[in-house]
């Protein structure tokens, strides 16, 4: 019974998830060791299920160690400069192999569906083409990389067309030129430019391992992309593949992408724990912070209204009707935390435009430790002291140490403004507090 109460909790807080994530265009990365290994195919089955909740799903897969296999079979070393490929017409043949390989691997594995498999009625359709245009590297540092490219443009239009026929986009790192000739990419560049081609809502890095803070080696959970620029300069020691995705992460966000996740693909189920759950398990990088205090709008009220509701069922809030909700929701302000309704509060400015009342302030419950009841009352000070408000008040039935502790001091109904007199529940018989701005 324990084990079913868990999973329909877990099944309700992913709803917001599920409907925020609809329609949105996913670009996600993995390199060519994930596509050898035994569990690859949960990963498929991840990705079939974004594909049923409605994500729009472009995939770009890497090659590296099936082209390194390639090669040493034939006797030969992968040959590498600045940690890029150095392909000649030898090893071209090879990678035009194993791309060829890994596309039909994973096409066969997205074509899945045996009765009672994940794939089970998925009918999943896969486009593949020419969406990469490519152009030499050239001669760097005195070292010709031949048929090593880098890309020059993305055929959006075409990828478009593909996902609005509801197909996942498949895409190796394999670049053509208008004369014909073929170019081995890098799949980390391959996955930045076509996430920033097609603005897309997110790109998904599925990394080999976490990336840690150089000081305490812990997880990191979101960076901006300032602090990504920093901790790639001053931490010269991060591992090369880290160091890759957090600068494709960077790039990507700073050309539009809404937000760049680094995701390690050795943990089982890494992917949905990363979009479907409030804290996620990977690092999410953004251009500005995924946490922000904000005015409401009217596009909130549902997210303000589930926020709230355990409150009024426990007395500590007044209950509030959509429509009160509708016609104040310009007093309402939110902290919104990757696009989830944390935390609100109202501030109602009294017709003397001299002082405010602070009412409907809520944290939700997951979030109560990281004082961000504090961050909204200081952000409410603030617009107290910009909008010149001399006196804020508040009424409160159960938190009213709080307020106290926070400079507020109790005071009688009478010393209240009219309008918060008027309106005031005896039968509810609110502790009432102020605080001089």
């Amino acid at each position: 019974m324990e084990h079913q109460s868990t999973f329909v909790n877990w099944f309700r807080n992913s709803s917001p998830y599920i409907h925020a994530h609809r329609n949105r265009t996913f670009v996600i990365f993995f390199g060519g060791n994930a596509v050898t290994e035994p569990d690859f195919d949960n990963l498929i089955h991840d990705f079939a299920l974004l594909r049923s909740l409605g994500v729009r799903l472009v995939l770009v897969h890497g090659i590296r160690p099936q082209i390194d296999e390639q090669v040493t079979e034939h006797g030969n070393t992968p040959q590498f400069h600045h940690h890029l490929r150095i392909t000649d017409a030898t090893t071209l043949q090879y990678v035009k192999q194993a791309a060829g390989l890994v596309r039909v691997e994973i096409e066969a594995l997205l074509s899945m569906g045996v009765s009672g498999s994940p794939m089970a009625g998925a009918k999943i359709r896969v486009a593949s083409g020419n969406f990469v245009t490519a152009k030499p590297l050239g001669v760097l540092d005195g070292i010709d990389y031949c048929h090593t490219g880098k890309v020059r443009r993305i055929d959006a239009q075409a990828i478009h067309q593909q996902l609005d026929q509801q197909n996942v986009v498949l895409i190796s790192p394999i670049g053509y030129s208008p004369s014909g000739e073929v170019f081995n990419l890098s799949a980390e560049e391959v996955a930045t430019e076509v996430a920033i081609a097609l603005q897309a809502e997110k790109l998904i890095l599925l990394t080999e391992q976490n990336c840690v803070s150089p000081n305490d080696n812990r997880p990191i959970q979101q960076l901006t992309t300032a602090q990504v620029s920093a901790l790639l300069q001053d931490t010269p020691a991060l591992p090369d593949e880290v160091a890759r995705s957090l600068h494709a992460a960077m790039q990507s966000c700073e050309k539009g992408v809404q937000r760049a996740h680094l995701i390690n693909r050795h943990v089982d189920g890494a992917l949905l724990l990363e979009l479907f759950t409030r804290d996620g398990i990977g690092t999410l990088v953004s251009s500005t912070a995924f946490e922000t205090i904000r005015q409401a709008t009217l596009d909130d009220i549902g997210g303000i209204m589930e926020l709230i509701k355990p409150l009024e069922q426990q007395g500590i809030l007044v209950k509030r009707s959509r429509e009160k909700l509708e016609m104040e929701i310009g007093d309402y302000i939110i902290i919104e935390r990757d696009g989830l309704i944390i935390g609100c509060t109202a501030f109602h400015v009294m017709d003397d435009g001299n002082s405010a009342e602070i009412a409907c302030l809520a944290v939700h419950a997951d979030y109560q430790k990281g004082a961000r009841g504090n961050s909204l009352l200081e952000y409410l000070g603030n617009k107290a002291k910009s909008e010149q408000i001399q006196r804020l008040f508040v009424r409160s039935t159960q938190t009213v140490h709080w307020f106290v502790e926070r400079g507020f001091t109790p005071c009688e109904i009478d010393d209240l403004p009219e309008p918060m007199k008027s309106a005031y529940n005896y039968q509810r018989n609110s502790k009432v507090l102020y605080k001089d701005v």
